[in-house]
């Protein structure tokens, strides 16, 4: 049956090799059987910029996606908070095409909206600050405008604060804010809700208004590769 399928929180890494394999693999056995693939958000780690092109890792996932494309699966990105630079010129040699947060869909009849998922996250008031710092255009321009070592090296010191970080957040604070899925239900037309971000997959379903709308949030790869699967009949995770 025609299927979609939907990834994102890969967090591909040269550190975790085991998850880097079974991205190649699911692009290799799972991906060419879907109709599209959406990757929304966090495809890897952390990302320096597109003119690191000798990286073997960001090399070999580029290949990877362009075979994919060029087997007639197109591919659609959208940003998340680690890869929030991907730009047009990585995105060409992947073939693949960049979408914004949030995009909506029809999804074999079903109207459906895709989020990366940390604009949900509204009680974590500190994160939503640093989004809209390293969303700024100024902000991208004077960083890409250092030399790509450095921009290493500042990266990895902000996963690494961002790590102690969220070790004394409160778990609620970093999960969606019932009030703000309500919200963007109700702003899209009480739409199905496919998002990542979180890191809790699961299937919620919600009355907003008398509507009764479905949510789907997608699994990191921190263990093993998992994703949604949509067709005619709904959502499964695979």
């Amino acid at each position: 049956m025609p299927h979609t399928l939907f990834i994102s929180d890969l967090h591909l890494t040269a550190d975790r090799p085991h998850i880097n394999q079974q991205f190649f693999e699911f692009i290799e056995q799972v991906a060419p059987k879907a109709e599209a693939l959406y990757i929304l958000g966090d495809l890897f780690e952390y990302w320096a910029g597109d003119d690191d092109t000798g990286d073997a890792l960001n090399t070999s996932v580029a290949a990877a996606l362009s075979q994919l494309t060029q087997r007639g699966v197109p591919v659609y990105f959208m940003h998340g908070n680690r890869d929030v630079l991907i730009g047009l010129a990585f995105a060409s040699r992947c073939g693949m095409q960049l979408i914004p947060d949030p995009t909506v869909i029809d999804l074999y009849g079903t109207r459906t909206l895709l989020m990366h998922g940390d604009t949900l996250c509204t009680d974590d008031i500190d994160y939503q600050k640093f989004r809209t710092y390293a969303r700024n255009p100024q902000t991208q321009t004077q960083f890409l405008a250092q030399p790509l070592a450095t921009r290493h090296q500042q990266l990895r010191g902000m996963r690494a604060q961002s790590e102690v970080s969220k070790s004394i957040k409160a778990a609620e604070i970093m999960d969606v804010s019932p009030a703000a899925v309500e919200k963007v239900l109700r702003n899209h037309g009480y739409p199905r809700l496919i998002h990542g971000h979180t890191h809790r997959p699961a299937q919620h379903i919600r009355t907003v208004d008398g509507r009764v709308c479905e949510r789907w949030v997608l699994s990191d790869w921190y263990e093993r590769g998992r994703y949604l699967r949509c067709d005619a009949r709904g959502c499964t995770e695979g």
